[in-house]
């Protein structure tokens, strides 16, 4: 999946869970206009990174994805979007998209990491169309009711399905 595809989806973070069953956290994704979600499994370091960025919390000296980003904006380029891309054997792939004098480079990352720096460069997220699974429509519903379809949904699902990443 390149650049320029238009099979893909602008999402954004809208929530972090914990997956009670095996202790994972879920970093769980939804589509910028709509109610579709995406959840991946992740380790709890990258879960502590994203949750800081969305609390614009910050660390008295920089984690490693603020490093990244000094680092790859310090070398005169951008982050221009990650997009997650494919879904082999369980295990989700992404690319962060960093341009430079009008070049734009592809490098594979775990979606994670690509989120949690997305977050920090305040860059956009995108989601290949056919990883998102259609979802009961939830614009209707009050905060609680889409908590209480959220964890019915989650409970529904085997991490094994939707790339779980060892903490």
């Amino acid at each position: 999946m390149g650049s320029e595809d238009t099979d893909v989806v602008e999402m954004k973070v809208w929530k972090l869970a914990l997956d009670d069953r095996t202790d994972t956290p879920v970093v769980i994704l939804q589509e910028m206009s709509g109610s579709r979600i995406l959840p991946i499994w992740i380790g709890k370091g990258e879960a502590r990174a994203i949750a800081m960025e969305l609390a614009s919390q910050k660390f008295q000296r920089p984690l490693t994805h603020d490093l990244l980003k000094t680092v790859i904006e310090g070398l005169g380029a951008k982050i221009r979007k990650v997009c997650i891309e494919d879904l082999k054997n369980n295990t989700f792939y992404a690319k962060i998209f960093i341009e430079k004098d009008d070049e734009i480079v592809g490098i594979d990352a775990r979606p994670s990491d690509s989120i949690a720096l997305a977050l920090r460069a305040k860059s956009p997220i995108f989601l290949a169309e056919e990883l998102l699974r259609e979802q009961p429509d939830t614009d209707e519903m009050s905060e609680d009711e889409r908590a209480e379809a959220l964890r019915r949904y989650l409970d529904e699902l085997n991490p094994e399905d939707f790339g779980k990443f060892p903490s």
